[in-house]
């Protein structure tokens, strides 16, 4: 396999691709426009559709645009809280949501639906299923993260219930309540 190296110039939008191979030797321009809908990276930010196309099959039931903008807020919200016994509102990453439901807390749990393998995560609804916890699909791991403050993504979350809000905690629960039937059906 031939190496592959791009160099480009901050007052050229023009990206060469040198491919080096025994065999093969070429220079390639490709043509780049600079992109308004750019992130902090460079990197392009994809529409609530595109990411869609990513999810696994087991993504099922999935929040709609507008619920998924809910459930972010409702994420940045139960970052900054603490419960009344000084525990974290909200738990992050596979191992402590699993240990969180193991130990009999109660909340939302909201899945990543790109996440590959998708071995790691599809035991979880069951699971969820069994102990009466409502759950959810967003189309993005790393909106999940984004939404926490972080750069790198989450494959799933807990979200325990706090009176600070309250409000948005329960029109989630209403809203995934709602799309998890109109999925059985």
């Amino acid at each position: 396999m031939g190496k592959i190296k791009s160099e480009n110039s901050s007052d050229n939008p023009e990206v060469k691709v040198k491919t080096e191979n025994a065999n093969y030797d070429s220079n390639i321009k490709i043509k780049t426009e600079p992109s308004n809908d750019a992130n902090v990276n460079g990197e392009e930010e994809l529409s609530y559709e595109q990411k869609l196309n990513f999810v696994n099959a087991i993504a099922q039931p999935m929040a709609s645009k507008k619920t998924a903008g809910r459930i972010f807020k409702l994420i940045r919200k139960a970052n900054q809280h603490k419960t009344p016994q000084q525990k974290p509102c909200l738990y992050i990453g596979l191992k402590n949501v699993q240990t969180r439901i193991r130990k009999g807390d109660k909340g939302i749990v909201i899945f990543a639906g790109d996440v590959s393998p998708v071995d790691l995560i599809c035991h979880l609804p069951g699971v969820c299923e069994e102990k009466g916890l409502p759950y959810i699909y967003v189309p993005s791991r790393r909106d999940i993260g984004s939404a926490m403050g972080k750069k790198g993504g989450a494959l799933v979350v807990l979200i325990l219930h706090h009176s600070e809000y309250d409000d948005s905690y329960n029109k989630v629960t209403e809203d995934v309540k709602k799309s998890s039937k109109a999925c059985e059906i």
